[in-house]
């Protein structure tokens, strides 16, 4: 399988999901190696580098593309089949934001308190040993992390002409900031335009569930992933996105408050157990009730994802848009 390259310049970056012309067109069945530059654009490289100094929020989340796939039309299912990610330098950076994160106050949780201290932290990175080094800023602290490359933006453009900023996750993707969204795992995406207008970036070299400060450990990132298409005659797109990898079924909702999104992805695998097994609403709510995890992706964005889950080990074997997770695994096996 031959394998395009893609390395935009920072005038073609996209900031947004929706209102971008595509940055190249690709055939169902293309694989990308693609670079993203990390959340902050590279502007963060030191821990003297503060982002209320050195980054203008209007610009975050630089995304690589839209893609504009051939033959994709509003309510096909898009997938992508994510085969290996890379760091891309380095180095990664995280960042306490004033007004920004889990545990302070916002814009929207609005409180009489203080911003926390614009901080950066700068994480190595060892190749050899797979790890990233978190050092404390107040004391000598330093522990070596395992790198866990992921990304937290994986998205199409939104229905009726929106345009979303590249901050948001909901139900085009976007934002999802969840660590599930790594090698190995193949995403489903409703399409709602012609050419679906996909694009990915803000890569993470490791994030714990929920991103609790607002940033992960930052960092560029070279993906490798399939695309491939699923026509709305062999199969009907899903609501919300959907993760498939070779042990869980996985849906993502975004809103907020953060029970909504818990809501959209448990009511989302309901009705992919519908699909999956012939499942009566009732019966799929009852199987779910007792086998479901739910890791949150993230409780910083402007809406909150949450992950739902179930290991499929529990369960009878199923295959789901025609067993295309399996077909796109042996597919992707010649370029790791």
């Amino acid at each position: 399988m031959d394998v395009v390259e893609v390395v935009p310049t920072p005038e073609q970056y996209a900031y947004t999901f929706g209102g971008v012309a595509p940055l190249r067109r690709v055939s169902p069945g293309t694989a990308l190696r693609v670079w993203s530059d990390d959340a902050f654009g590279g502007a963060l490289r030191s821990t003297a580098d503060l982002c209320s100094e050195k980054v203008d929020l209007r610009f975050v989340n630089p995304q690589t593309g839209p893609f504009w796939v051939e033959g994709a039309e509003p309510g096909d299912t898009l997938a992508l089949h994510f085969v290996a990610m890379e760091p891309a330098r380095d180095f990664g950076a995280s960042a306490a934001i004033p007004f920004f994160g889990g545990l302070t106050s916002t814009d929207r949780t609005a409180t009489l308190q203080d911003p926390l201290p614009d901080t950066t932290w700068i994480y190595e990175l060892d190749r050899a040993a797979g790890t990233v080094t978190f050092a404390a800023r107040h004391t000598d602290l330093q522990i070596a992390l395992p790198l866990e490359p992921m990304l937290g933006t994986v998205g199409v453009a939104p229905p009726g002409g929106e345009v979303r900023s590249s901050l948001v996750p909901e139900r085009f993707g976007g934002n999802m900031d969840s660590p599930q969204m790594r090698p190995g795992t193949t995403c489903f995406l409703p399409v709602f335009v012609e050419g679906a207008l996909f694009s990915v970036g803000d890569g993470h070299y490791r994030q714990g569930e929920g991103e609790a400060c607002g940033t992960a450990v930052e960092g560029a990132m070279t993906s490798t992933f399939v695309v491939e298409l699923v026509k709305a005659g062999a199969a009907a797109a899903p609501a919300w996105p959907r993760l498939e990898d070779d042990t869980h079924w996985m849906t993502v909702g975004s809103s907020r408050p953060l029970e909504d999104a818990w809501r959209i992805g448990q009511v989302e695998l309901v009705r992919w157990f519908g699909e999956l097994y012939g499942l009566h609403p009732m019966d799929a709510y009852q199987l779910l009730s007792q086998t479901v995890e739910v890791p949150i992706a993230n409780v910083v964005d402007a809406n909150y994802s949450a992950v739902v889950k179930v290991r499929k080990g529990l369960l009878p074997p199923a295959t789901a848009f025609g067993g295309l997770h399996d077909d796109l695994r042996r597919r992707a096996a010649g370029l790791l």
